[in-house]
């Protein structure tokens, strides 16, 4: 079955896409020119847990009531 998908989708997604330009992603071989350090990385992991464990959690927390 996932053959015939895969056959399938292979065939009609250059049809639904029809004629656009298709873009690469500009990659850079050159280390970064700053160092990042211990602190900013974890704060940017927090920050990105927060937002995406955040809303999840207060809907768990809150689940009795939105039942009623």
């Amino acid at each position: 079955m996932s053959g015939l998908l895969r056959t399938i989708s292979c065939r009609a997604a250059p049809a639904l896409r029809g004629h656009s330009v298709c873009l690469r992603a500009n990659i850079n071989t050159r280390p970064a020119k700053e160092k990042i350090g211990a602190v900013e990385t974890l704060v940017g992991l927090g920050l990105f847990s927060v937002a995406i464990l955040g809303p999840s959690g207060w809907i768990l927390a809150h689940l009795e009531d939105y039942k009623k």
